[in-house]
């Protein structure tokens, strides 16, 4: 994506440099131009999160121009209507209650006609949209708007609001052009990178939930497990990519029981030596599987080591500590507490209390004493409710 993103951004800057006058030295645009290109750019593609995106580049933009301020407004694809996704400055965040009529306002305009213009005096501009100032109390004066689109779609359009020295020019509105252009390309990046996570996780869980009819007695288990594991990673302060990541990891935990006979998955009572062994293949089974689909391979830890223990003493490979991955060590708490706190055909489900004191008594030992505190607080604090009643 970054070498996608910067060849754009070289294509934008020599369109940008063909239309500009004559006059103008080449060199000095060069610089200026290509500096807010890339600084754009290096901003709005460090994040894959469209709502990041979007933040980053209206709080970047004005920068990049010399302005006070700027929005990006959004088509919403039902009602033809203009939204404010993301405004910086003061009055920013009022804009979030303002919609816009199909074709209302100078920002209307430019969506439904294409092509950036500069308004030098908005106020003596029969298409601007007064109310807008009234709502927030903020003054325009001049401002710039370019359409945010790519070839495939017209997502919206970029204001830039009141130069602060002296007026906007045709060298700003060709840049803030290629800025808007730029913006477009990340959103529509980050929206297919949405698309294809969803369509991944949609997928994965599908595939787990199909593997878990194979024994009635686990109905439900891949959700609960990486519900719990989300709830972990967000007590624990992960950032959002990695609990995606993680919940992935959660959802395929089990995916090499697939390769489990049946008479070994659907016992009813507990498992002898030879069918524990193996049982204990499944982790390197789930990975065998999954290393044959790319984007899944960052889940691979996860998967493979949620059977070690914190003591060395699990499997495959009797890893200890630090050394089992975060993602393994989640998924090993979560895991083990949705199995106590599930029936099983020899023996009944413990609630959540009880649960816990065993979670506490084995930390140290088969868990991270850090992710069981941090597990039992979110308890501790209303975001686990037990459906078995501790006697």
């Amino acid at each position: 994506m970054v070498e996608m993103n910067t060849y754009t951004i070289m294509v934008d800057f020599k369109r940008y440099r063909s239309m500009a006058p004559i006059s103008q030295k080449p060199e000095s645009l060069t610089v200026t131009s290509l500096r807010s290109l890339m600084e754009l750019a290096s901003l709005v593609n460090s994040s894959l999160d469209p709502a990041e995106v979007r933040r980053l580049a209206v709080e970047a933009v004005p920068r990049c121009v010399g302005a006070d301020a700027a929005s990006l407004l959004l088509l919403d694809g039902e009602t033809g209507e203009l939204y404010f996704e993301a405004a910086s400055g003061v009055k920013g965040q009022c804009l979030k209650e303002v919609r816009l009529r199909p074709g209302e306002g100078i920002a209307g305009w430019v969506a439904r006609k294409g092509g950036a213009v500069i308004v030098d005096d908005v106020k003596s501009d029969h298409r601007f949209a007064a109310d807008v100032d009234r709502f927030t109390g903020y003054e325009t004066r001049n401002m710039i708007v370019a359409p945010v689109a790519t070839k495939e779609k017209v997502w919206g359009v970029l204001q830039v609001l009141n130069k602060l020295t002296g007026e906007f020019t045709d060298d700003d509105l060709e840049l803030v052009q290629a800025l808007a252009d730029q913006v477009a390309i990340a959103i529509e990046n980050a929206s297919m990178y949405q698309e294809m996570r969803l369509t991944l996780l949609g997928v994965t869980t599908a595939l787990a939930e199909a593997l878990e009819q194979r024994d009635p007695y686990t109905g439900g288990h891949t959700r609960r497990v990486h519900e719990y594991s989300v709830l972990i990673a967000s007590h624990l302060g992960l950032p959002q990519d990695e609990i995606d990541t993680l919940r992935l990891a959660a959802i395929m935990h089990d995916i090499g029981k697939i390769g489990v006979s049946d008479q070994v998955l659907r016992k009813p009572g507990r498992l002898n030596e030879e069918e524990f062994r193996e049982m204990c293949r499944h982790p390197e089974a789930g990975v065998d599987i999954i290393e044959h689909l790319p984007q899944l391979t960052r889940v691979v830890p996860g998967v493979l080591y949620h059977h070690e223990q914190y003591d060395g003493n699990g499997y495959p490979h009797k890893r200890q500590a630090e050394d089992i991955p975060l993602h393994a060590r989640i998924i090993a708490v979560a895991d083990a507490f949705d199995a106590m706190t599930s029936d099983r055909p020899y023996r009944k489900a413990l609630g959540f209390e009880a649960a816990f004191a065993e979670l506490e008594r084995c930390a140290g030992q088969q868990f991270d004493p850090q992710l069981v505190e941090i597990f039992k607080q979110a308890w501790l604090e209303g975001e686990l409710q037990s459906p078995v009643i501790d006697e």
